[in-house]
């Protein structure tokens, strides 16, 4: 039952990170450029450049958040992530415990002093 829960989980989130590819690649795009221009209005000298600097800063600004669904993708991207390390995480711990060679004995040494 952990498990059909798990692949709901992990199948819902799975369809909300493909249906906000589009606003993640556009918000990646546009935080670029906005990196861009505001490393270049740190160095631009002149009042104009600056100021034409700023009002092309401001629309990239705008632009991308005017993609902030993608801010959902990202966190669909994150639950699914917990996803896996859950499903692939119960694999490990019973290795882990099945190869531990103290585990193995303290199981021994109980049933030897259950006797």
């Amino acid at each position: 039952m952990k498990k059909f829960g798990l692949l709901v989980a992990g199948g819902i989130a799975a369809i909300i990170l493909l249906s906000t590819i589009g606003p993640m690649v556009g918000l990646l795009v546009s935080l670029v450029l906005l990196y861009f221009i505001f490393k270049q209005f740190i160095k631009a000298e002149s009042t104009g450049g600056k100021i034409g600097l700023g009002i092309i800063g401001l629309i990239v600004l705008v632009a991308s958040l005017h993609n902030a669904p993608a801010i959902i993708g990202v966190g669909a991207a994150y639950v699914l992530y917990l996803v896996y390390k859950k499903w692939n995480g119960n694999k490990h711990s019973m290795k882990k415990e099945e190869s531990d060679p103290f585990t193995n004995f303290e199981k021994q040494w109980n049933e030897l002093k259950n006797y």
